[in-house]
């Protein structure tokens, strides 16, 4: 064989191969074993289309073999836009399996909202049961008790688009529990009555906006907490001596500066005693030198003032031999 024809061979082979990947072949004969006709055109249109045909033959199998009246073009619409083809399906079977009126443009509305729509179907079919974390709440007595509830809820196919989450019914029913607890007159209605709780929360419509049906609301514990109301009492007379203490602290230390204030008013008249003492022997030179008062007037003061002084040493002096104090 010479260059020329290796040549050749190699050339057909290589273009078999790129026909063979770029135009699934085995997928367009798995589709026809199947029943499901799709021309050749198509896939290869897939493939311009940046569509992974799998994507959307293996589906549309699924759906014929189900008796689903779904296009093809349905399908690429619905994987253009980003949505899941397979899980779409599956519901569309599952929702017919079980009765359920769904078509393919509720389904695809679905799924592109981010929902799962086949465990939606699943969950119309079968209820989920929703567990509440423990929610607190403190009765008119001040007893806390604690609750922890589980929700059945089915699945409201009408309401997927746009309605609320399993976050917004434990929200509500969360919300009920405290309300009821709350209006409570004291902890042992409670515990006698836990049934009175979901009763009640039951009467509210706790599903309206959500996508969700709540079919019951269980009680499955209830505990007693703490005694808030008595914690709350404790708080506010510790409250109460604290702010008494601070005021009679106050008062204390507005009497100790006004004890302070008057020693050194005291001891500011003192002082002005000892001036006007200072005064006198000043006066009495002046006294002497303008010649108002006599060297003999001066000697019998001096001898007045003496006397005094003897007399009083010696009062005091029979004063502390009677027991009494000095003046």
């Amino acid at each position: 064989m010479d260059y020329g024809s290796l040549f050749s061979v190699i050339l057909i082979i290589i273009a078999i191969s790129l026909f063979f990947s770029f135009v699934p072949v085995m997928l367009w004969i798995t589709a026809m074993a199947s029943g499901v006709y799709i021309g050749l055109t198509t896939l290869i249109g897939m493939r311009l289309r940046r569509i992974i045909p799998a994507r959307i033959v293996n589906p549309l199998i699924k759906a014929r073999k189900a008796g689903l009246n779904v296009d093809i073009s349905q399908l690429e619409t619905h994987y253009l836009a980003g949505g899941n083809v397979d899980r779409v399906v599956d519901a569309l079977i599952a929702a017919q399996r079980a009765n359920i009126d769904l078509v393919f443009e509720r389904a695809a509305a679905i799924d592109l909202a981010g929902r799962d729509v086949l465990e939606a179907v699943q969950m119309s079919v079968n209820p989920k049961v929703i567990e509440t974390p423990e929610v607190s709440a403190v009765c008119k007595d001040g007893i806390e008790v604690k609750v922890i509830a589980r929700v059945t809820v089915r699945a409201n196919i009408d309401r997927l688009v746009g309605g609320a989450g399993e976050e917004t019914i434990i929200a509500r029913v969360g919300e009920g529990i405290v309300t009821t607890n709350g209006s409570a007159e004291n902890h042992k209605e409670v515990l006698e009555n836990p049934d009175m709780i979901s009763n009640t929360v039951l009467s509210k419509g706790l599903d309206a906006g959500t996508a969700f049906e709540i079919l019951s609301i269980d009680i499955a514990d209830v505990d007693i907490g703490k005694n808030i109301g008595a914690a709350l009492q404790i708080d506010q007379a510790e409250a109460d001596k604290k702010i008494a203490q601070a005021k009679a602290e106050e008062r204390r230390a507005m009497a100790v500066a006004a004890e302070q204030e008057m020693k050194a008013r005291v001891q500011e008249m003192k002082a002005k005693v000892i001036e006007a003492e200072s005064q006198v022997p000043l006066a009495l030179a002046e006294a002497l030198r303008s010649g108002k008062m006599g060297f003999m007037d001066y000697y019998m003061l001096q001898n007045i003032e003496a006397d005094t002084k003897m007399r009083r040493s010696l009062r005091g002096d029979d004063l502390k031999e009677n027991g009494g104090d000095k003046e």
